[in-house]
């Protein structure tokens, strides 16, 4: 499985959240906390910078190599202060089946289109499944599919579900596209006889809301012929936590979100906690998704429960 994270707020340097931090993100890709398994198939990210040229377009970092020895990434890190930013370190089967590629490193964000997302989880049986899959798609939006990822067919379902598919996220039209595209991937789940446990976590943003979702189709349902073979990833309901404050930073002798909740003004959303201390983060509940954007300067968290 993966690990990812989505941060909005106060420019923060992305050396704060990518590889300072007790868990920071690049930790993860090979010390996880919550789920053990390592992260080794590459790094993504897009990020928002308000003071940049077209502020609404993100630059965008991805390479196959691992992120704790990529040079690159870690000389930009120390550089760059975004404003929003979705991060990605892959995980995927050990096997010659894993296909590792440019193509396939999140966050998917197809050219002109505003959302970028991310994803934790793995969709059983995708190659039978693509094919009615791709039907609910815009043609123009399908035709966009560069990898092999359950990932990108996601994003390209979900984005299909929208009434203008480059636009920003609108809150409401959000909030009926995500269980559409739910529902949508439980029927063809159904259509194939596909009840195996399959985790949806997702992790999004256009530059000016952020957003999660904590979701797995037939949870507690898994592969039992060979009991060897089932990971831990397929035993857990996979985490997604969050946490807001005014400043994410090194406080007091430790990394941490400082600055009571009438103060706050910046959230993190993320597989797992950044910090050791994880008493100012929240587990998202089971089955709900998070929106969160920065209406006058405070981050507004709208919590909705998907009932698919």
């Amino acid at each position: 499985m993966c690990r990812a994270l989505v941060y909005l707020g106060q420019p923060v340097l992305l050396d704060h959240l990518l590889y300072q931090p007790d868990s920071s993100l690049v930790k993860q890709a090979f010390m996880p906390r919550k789920l053990h398994m390592l992260n080794l198939a590459g790094f993504g990210m897009a990020a928002w910078d308000r003071s940049s040229r077209e502020p609404e377009t993100p630059f965008r970092y991805s390479s196959t190599a691992l992120p704790i020895f990529d040079r690159n990434l870690k000389s930009l890190a120390e550089k760059i202060a975004p404003s929003c930013v979705v991060a990605h370190v892959r995980g995927v089967h050990y096997s010659t089946d894993a296909i590792i590629s440019p193509q396939n490193t999140h966050p998917f964000q197809f050219p002109g289109t505003r959302i970028a997302l991310a994803h934790n989880g793995d969709l059983y049986r995708l190659g039978q499944m693509k094919d009615d899959l791709v039907r609910h798609m815009r043609p123009e939006i399908a035709a966009r599919i560069a990898g092999t990822t359950d990932s990108e067919i996601v994003y390209a379902l979900l984005l299909s579900q929208l009434e203008n598919p480059c636009g920003r996220i609108e809150h409401d039209e959000f909030k009926a596209a995500v269980p559409r595209t739910l529902e949508i991937i439980r029927d063809v789940r159904a259509a194939h006889g596909i009840s195996i446990s399959s985790s949806l976590n997702l992790f999004f943003s256009d530059g000016e809301t952020a957003g999660g979702i904590r979701y797995c189709f037939d949870y507690g349902r898994y592969r039992d012929e060979d009991p060897g073979k089932v990971h831990e990833a397929n035993l857990t309901f996979l985490s997604l936590w969050y946490t807001c404050g005014r400043s994410f930073g090194f406080h007091e002798g430790e990394w941490q979100m400082i600055g009571e909740s009438d103060a706050a003004d910046s959230i993190i959303i993320a597989s797992e906690p950044l910090t050791v201390d994880a008493t100012s983060w929240l587990e998202a509940p089971e089955y709900s998704m998070l929106l969160a954007d920065t209406q006058d300067g405070r981050p507004m968290i709208d919590i909705v429960y998907l009932d698919v």
